[in-house]
């Protein structure tokens, strides 16, 4: 019965991922077809990968795009651990409830409804659409998602360790940065790495904020895909999830090992 059981949901999670990433692998074959079409595949060829790389304007896109992950990557990141600290320390339970709720809120709510708002946001405060819009918009939906990953390593940590910290005679910023970061130093990978793929990966809040002969790659391929299919669209959506999986894999082996000395030391 166990056996037929642990079939059954094999079955179910391979049904689920071929579901998933059937299109994107059929998207990548025919990156490589000559025939120039999504139909019939007549030869093999790199010629829409080169076209990616000789387009001037598509490389400077490339390069706005990965200037706008970092950057709201890392001042999200910054922010946001901050901010997880201190709402984990509050001593009041209303007010800790209340920004947690607020955070949450930012996660779930439809990117549609966030974008419009940052729009109008920008247009009464009179900040120009475009380089700046767009990396404040990131910045402000990746805060959220920052705080949501550093929480949970805020919470495993044991108060005893704090309380030592002092006792030693350690100051309020060396407790912070020798006892608490290095602690939470795993959440605050992960809220980094998150924060940068959302940025790479937004589409419906860059639309709006967006301007001023500025674009992002999730908008450039989405004006293009509406011009008619082209492979060329195939081959730097390859590039880009091709560059997401080895994101995902960097970050993996970074996450191991960070939590390899904790490990040897709840053996010991």
């Amino acid at each position: 019965m166990s056996n037929g059981k642990w079939k059954l949901s094999n079955l179910y999670l391979i049904a689920v991922f071929v579901i998933l990433y059937a299109p994107i692998f059929y998207l990548m074959f025919y990156s490589f077809n000559s025939g120039g079409s999504m139909r019939d595949f007549e030869g093999f060829t790199w010629e829409f990968y080169g076209e990616v790389f000789q387009d001037t304007r598509l490389l400077i896109i490339v390069l706005n795009t990965f200037v706008i992950a970092l950057l709201s990557a890392a001042i999200s990141t910054i922010i946001g651990v901050l901010g997880a600290i201190a709402i984990h320390y509050m001593r009041t339970n209303r007010p800790k409830s209340t920004l947690l709720t607020l955070n949450n809120v930012l996660i779930v709510s439809p990117d549609v409804i966030i974008g419009a708002s940052f729009l109008i946001l920008f247009t009464i405060a009179g900040i120009q659409l475009g380089f700046v819009s767009v990396l404040l918009s990131h910045i402000a939906f990746s805060i959220p998602i920052v705080v949501i990953m550093v929480l949970p390593k805020l919470q495993e940590m044991s108060g005893s360790l704090i309380d030592a910290a002092r006792d030693l005679g350690a100051s309020s910023w060396q407790v912070l940065t020798k006892v608490i970061m290095p602690y939470i130093k795993p959440g605050i990978f992960a809220g980094f790495f998150m924060a940068l793929t959302y940025s790479l990966d937004d589409f419906a809040v860059t639309f709006f904020v967006t301007g001023n002969g500025f674009s992002t790659l999730s908008v450039e391929i989405y004006s293009r895909a509406r011009q008619g299919v082209s492979l060329s669209i195939n081959a730097l959506s390859t590039l880009i999830f091709l560059f997401t999986v080895l994101l995902v894999i960097g970050y993996y082996f970074i996450n191991r090992r960070n939590n390899r000395p904790v490990a040897k030391e709840g053996r010991a």
